[in-house]
């Protein structure tokens, strides 16, 4: 998690040092490679699909999550622009559930531009480098009963850095999970959860869900750690070696490949850049971090001045819950760390006060580790609290100043 982080308090400023409002050359976005024999080997004909409708599934078992019956479903969702996508999600069901039973959507940190990364591979990847690490938390859902959907909330390109995006396909995830007439889950309600990046998706769906998608019973969402503006994370961060370089590259890469029109990166490479991008287009955590440990963005640029990118800072904007006019209806839980060193709580708050000035059954929560990491463990109990009080109906709380 600290990693996913620090991804975030670089791109912004990575990406106004390679944008510029230079003729839109040749220079492409590198899409992901398919991945032969998941749902991602070929692209379904979407036409007559519905946000939500499931194109394709798969059904298995695993012994990572024993007694679980597994589905994976591709699914028709949005991209930024509004355009038809296929997504995928990996439904878990507890053999001991019963029709109508709580479903929890749970959005893992995923910091990757491959698609073998996405949680549909990695949650069952042998590998504990690059597998999902939320494993433990997935097997104690499901002992509650619950079923967990665990969508590819990068979605088909790993746009890795795109919020709204995450918050879209997590949405549209909980609708193919609920059309799924085996799993019984239509009439039940509806819980999400996630930290960091995952914390992200979770947030925008929550804000999203009113407008995106209203009929979704949504009794609670639980993020933390959420990087609610990057604009505001980036002011601190200069253009010096980093150790997490690499990460920050790919997260720019992975907003290119959501907004190719708009923020053209790989035009501004130079040699060195374009090595690096070929070496981290379609590679998990571990690759990306150790071929860009200790690069800078002076370093993979052709360009040496910082360049004032209206279009650059607009996509920030687009992706900003500070600056995003949509407030969650269902009841919400927040929680950051006032000693964050890398995700600064001030962002988290403004939401916050935002949420409860307009209304919102919001519990915000203030921890007090000293790390990143840390944080997650101190909030994650009041959130497991959270949600199973919403999936009992119990009354929702609020610290809000009325």
């Amino acid at each position: 998690m600290r990693r996913t982080l620090l991804t975030l308090t670089t791109v912004v400023g990575l990406m106004s040092m390679l944008f510029v409002a230079a003729p839109h050359a040749s220079a492409a976005p590198t899409d992901p490679a398919p991945v032969p024999g998941t749902l991602y080997a070929s692209v379904p004909d979407l036409s007559g699909f519905a946000n939500g409708d499931v194109v394709a599934n798969r059904r298995f078992s695993s012994p990572l999550y024993p007694g679980a019956d597994i589905w994976q479903l591709q699914y028709r969702s949005s991209d930024s622009r509004g355009d038809a996508i296929a997504a995928v999600t990996t439904v878990l069901a507890p053999a001991n559930r019963t029709p109508g039973g709580p479903l929890l959507s749970y959005q893992p940190f995923v910091n990757a531009l491959g698609l073998q990364c996405a949680p549909s591979e990695s949650l069952f990847g042998a590998d504990p480098t690059t597998g999902v690490q939320e494993r433990e938390f997935l097997n104690l859902a499901l002992m509650r009963g619950w079923s967990v959907t665990i969508p590819d909330h990068l979605g088909p390109k790993s746009a890795y850095g795109a919020a709204k995006l995450g918050g879209q396909i997590t949405l549209d995830g909980i609708r193919a999970a609920q059309r799924v007439p085996e799993l019984g889950l239509s009439a039940g309600p509806v819980g999400m959860a996630g930290y960091s990046g995952g914390g992200m998706a979770t947030a925008w769906a929550a804000a999203l869900a009113p407008s995106y998608a209203p009929e979704l019973n949504i009794v609670g969402a639980a993020a933390g750690g959420v990087p609610a503006d990057l604009d505001n994370i980036a002011r601190a961060l200069g253009f010096q070696p980093h150790q997490a370089f690499g990460l920050a590259f790919a997260a720019a890469l992975g907003l290119e490949r959501e907004y190719p029109d708009r923020l053209p990166i790989t035009a501004q490479l130079n040699p060195t850049g374009l090595a690096l991008k070929d070496q981290v287009s379609n590679a998990c955590t571990p690759v990306i971090l150790a071929t860009g440990a200790f690069k800078s963005a002076l370093a993979v640029s052709t360009t040496t001045s910082l360049v004032d990118s209206p279009e650059a800072q607009q996509i920030i904007d687009e992706n900003s819950l500070v600056k995003y006019s949509g407030v969650p209806t269902a009841p919400t839980f927040l929680w950051g760390s006032d000693n964050d060193p890398l995700i600064p709580i001030g962002a988290l708050r403004d939401t916050a006060a935002r949420y409860c000035a307009s209304g919102a059954t919001l519990q915000f929560d203030v921890v007090h580790a000293p790390q990143h990491i840390q944080a997650a463990f101190e909030g994650l109990p009041a959130a497991l609290t959270f949600l199973d009080n919403r999936f009992r109906g119990v009354a929702p709380p609020t610290n809000c100043v009325r």
